[in-house]
């Protein structure tokens, strides 16, 4: 079942500036979604453009068939979306409880889902009275996507998750992804690690210079020799 479906997407952050050129992207419900390509592809002003941070020029993006293009990003939230940036995304000198509740403040229920992701995240329990900054990366990237779980999205747009992390630390954010999709919400995840990403994604979408590159099953790409020689590395 289609949960988002983003067409012809043009958008920028200026007049003049039109980093995505007619981008279609579609998620459905309860898949991953890695979203690939080269730096300046337009991967991260895509998510940017659906969370509504950025205001297309042009194109249609629709969720649960709800119009949302241009939409302000607390209005996109309330209808399910959750978005994590890459950067700047816990409030480092409260606690991790603290943040937790900032991620829910608009809710009345926030104590109880506060519970309900200590359980999730035995890691964010056992260090909910400590600083955020004494977290590490990995553990600090958790955090932002446990706030973001705080409105009960149904779709997560993730901004590079593992970016700066140790290939232990991102392992284990890796299958905390996983995890988060097991518990019944969809994700769309621009990665660096695209073979990670490619791994425990369902579907793929390959962007190069903010178009529609390559699309298709995540393990085909994968699999791809020339996709493997341009984009993977070898």
């Amino acid at each position: 079942m289609g949960l988002l479906s983003a067409t012809n997407v043009v958008a920028g952050y200026t007049a003049a500036d039109e980093v995505l050129k007619g981008v279609d992207l579609s998620i459905d419900e309860h898949e991953i979604v890695a979203i690939i390509g080269p730096n300046g592809a337009g991967k991260s002003t895509l998510l940017k453009a659906i969370a509504g941070l950025i205001k297309p020029s042009r194109g249609s993006i629709l969720l649960r068939d709800e119009p949302i293009a241009g939409r302000e990003p607390r209005d996109i939230c309330r209808l399910g979306l959750a978005y994590v940036p890459q950067e700047h995304n816990i409030f480092p000198s409260l606690s991790v409880r603290e943040n937790l509740e900032i991620g829910g403040y608009v809710d009345r229920q926030a104590h109880a889902k506060i519970e309900a992701v200590f359980q999730m995240f035995p890691m964010l329990a056992q260090k909910r009275r400590h600083a955020a900054r004494t977290l590490s990366g990995g553990e600090r990237q958790i955090l932002a996507m446990a706030m973001a779980l705080m409105v009960e999205p149904a779709l997560l747009l993730l901004d590079e998750p593992s970016a700066g992390l140790s290939p232990l630390a991102a392992e284990k954010l890796f299958e905390t992804i996983i995890s988060i999709n097991q518990g019944g919400v969809a994700i769309a995840m621009v990665e660096q690690n695209a073979s990670e990403a490619l791994t425990i994604a369902r579907r793929a979408y390959i962007l190069v210079d903010g178009r529609n590159s390559i699309t298709g099953p995540a393990a085909r790409l994968a699999a791809d020799v020339e996709v493997r020689r341009i984009f993977l590395g070898g």
